[in-house]
């Protein structure tokens, strides 16, 4: 709690609080392996309610596939699920949120991420319609459910199985997305395709932990507000509200010329 107070006090406009990991090779959405939602519940939710408590207006969603998770999340005064399946891993979802009225977050992703190591690569031209057609599903799930157009936001789902310099090729056509209708969110900070180009340098070693990838987030952060995101979610949040009131400037600029 006492962190993300910092993170608003940083500038941070509304907080993205996960319980599960579904990073590459994590056991998310596995049966069997994947965390309960009554253990994934127990330590989100008392989180969540500490921050509402402490700052009543701090906009927060729910990072989760769960379908009960979000029902209990958005009773707990949560305003957004971020679901990183695009309302595919749980079929529940998708009504679930409609009947909340709840903001709603759809992120493309390519199978699971126990699978992500081992998929085969993708050519630079098959990324964007992979991930725009994958984007378009779960949005028609989305608005076939009953979730209010005005309340769904997109997310290309950087690394989600998407490899390395695949990412790349996303994010340089990531303004296409813009065809689909709604506001783009992107997560860039601290991605692993972001080390694997920082090793190539003589200042790095083969492994670049994560907070060694700040200066390249911020980079990737500008790149993507300057193709059409809208949202960028961080981890270190004043030097990405700087980054971010620069990349608005030049938008703003180019709209008067």
């Amino acid at each position: 709690m006492e962190y993300a107070l910092h993170l608003l006090d940083e500038g941070a406009d509304l907080l993205d609080l996960g319980a599960e990991s579904t990073r590459p090779g994590s056991h998310a959405a596995e049966p069997g392996f994947a965390l309960s939602t009554e253990e994934e519940q127990a330590r989100l939710l008392p989180v969540l309610q500490a921050i509402l408590k402490a700052r009543p207006a701090t906009v927060i969603s729910v990072d989760t596939y769960k379908s009960a998770t979000a029902q209990a999340a958005i009773a707990a005064g949560a305003e957004i699920v971020n679901d990183v399946s695009g309302l595919t891993w749980d079929p529940a979802m998708a009504a679930t949120c409609a009947k909340l009225r709840c903001g709603v977050v759809l992120m493309h992703t390519r199978g699971r991420p126990a699978e992500w190591r081992s998929q085969p690569g993708l050519d630079r031209e098959s990324i964007l319609p992979l991930v725009r057609d994958g984007l378009a599903a779960s949005l028609r799930a989305a608005l076939e459910a009953g979730i209010a157009e005005e309340s769904i936001m997109l997310d290309p789902g950087y690394g989600f199985g998407k490899r390395f310099e695949e990412n790349y090729h996303l994010l340089g056509r990531q303004a296409e997305l813009l065809a689909l209708g709604k506001p783009l969110l992107a997560g860039l900070s601290r991605k692993s395709f972001l080390a694997k180009t920082l090793a190539t340098l003589p200042a790095h070693t083969r492994h670049v932990p994560p907070d060694a990838r700040e200066t390249a987030s911020i980079a990737a952060l500008v790149t993507a507000i300057l193709h059409g995101a809208s949202l960028v979610r961080v981890h270190r949040v004043r030097a990405a509200v700087e980054a971010a009131a620069i990349a608005d400037a030049v938008l703003a600029a180019q709209e008067c010329a």
